[in-house]
């Protein structure tokens, strides 16, 4: 960090009434987000540091605010300067989804919270469930995140440029099945759903013991979308008896929803997802410098084996066996 973005995060500590307060780093992300945890006179809060113009932390404030106003457990908001990409917000404590879980604590009872603010969120009418200013997931932001199976992941594994007929080949399979995917009710989809951006706060219960660190990308979009990147993570595998436990909790809060639409959907965000995170971890590879994401590709090549034995991705399957065979569905050395 330069001389000059140290001197103006201490004024805005200053300013915030933080003055010479102890402070260290916490945690970074694959984005250009920083955290560092700051203390003085017993008392604990979060820096986030979202230098512009990479970051904007302004979609962050006004989902936060929004969530924290209906009872979630999300940071609150305690001084912020937009304008230089800083924020002071609540601390939530150590407890994080990721640590406690490899520390082997109660994997359905930490699961079961997530799925109850996630069933708490969509029960609620999407007017009221959705911030303000928050667009829609739309198509052409769909076709390409999916398209980065292409754009970086061939380039990732050495392979050639797909000729402009197979993208577009590509591009019409998925215009034929986003629609599917809507055949459920929409909400507010938090988008980074997921253990590693999830926390246990101590002193709270139910869907409100789980803090959600991690969802200024939010938009509107299939209620199907969190559910499925929470049991179908990235970064881990989540047992088959608590992911099939986990959805028919969520389930049997939603007695109205048409069950083979719900699959149907779930097939269709999990496609598009997975695809979204092999190339997004391609791309942190070779535009980054990260290359540790690419420990997780042969799970997330595993989750799309699965999603692509439904009928209706049949087409998809086809056009990854021709352009992306298994041969290249691999982690390069």
């Amino acid at each position: 960090m330069s001389s000059d973005r140290q001197a103006l995060i201490e004024k805005f500590l200053q300013g915030a009434g933080w003055k010479d307060a102890k402070r260290w780093r916490l945690a970074g992300d694959a984005s250009f987000r920083k955290y560092d945890r700051v203390e003085k006179d017993g008392r604990r809060v979060v820096v986030m540091d979202a230098p512009p113009p990479q970051e904007d932390v302004r979609p962050f404030v006004r989902i936060a605010r929004h969530l924290h106003e209906r009872g979630f457990s999300v940071p609150e908001i305690l001084a912020e300067d937009p304008d230089a990409g800083l924020l002071l917000i609540e601390d939530l404590g150590d407890d994080t989804y990721t640590r406690l879980l490899m520390a082997g604590a109660d994997e359905p009872a930490l699961y079961g919270n997530a799925i109850d603010a996630l069933i708490a969120l969509h029960q609620r009418p999407e007017s009221d469930a959705v911030p303000p200013g928050v667009i829609p997931y739309g198509k052409e932001r769909l076709l390409e995140e999916a398209g980065r199976i292409h754009s970086w992941y061939l380039r990732l594994v050495g392979a050639d440029p797909l000729p402009p007929a197979a993208v577009a080949e590509f591009e019409n399979i998925w215009n034929a099945l986003l629609p599917v995917a809507w055949q459920v009710p929409t909400s507010l989809v938090l988008f980074d759903y997921h253990v590693d951006n999830l926390m246990l706060v101590k002193g709270r219960d139910g869907m409100q013991a789980c803090g959600i660190l991690d969802f200024q990308d939010a938009i509107t979009g299939p209620i199907t979308y969190d559910l499925m990147s929470l049991l179908e993570d990235a970064r881990r595998d989540v047992p088959a008896d608590v992911s099939d436990l986990m959805k028919q909790r969520y389930l049997a809060a939603f007695p109205g929803i048409d069950r083979n639409a719900y699959d149907r959907s779930w097939a269709v965000m999990a496609a598009q997802r997975h695809l979204r995170v092999i190339g997004t971890f391609a791309r942190l590879k070779l535009r980054d410098n990260k290359p540790l994401y690419l420990q997780h590709m042969p799970r997330l090549w595993r989750y799309m084996d699965k999603c692509l034995a439904a009928p209706l991705l049949h087409p998809l399957r086809g056009w990854l066996d021709l352009h992306v065979p298994p041969p290249l569905r691999v982690v390069p050395a």
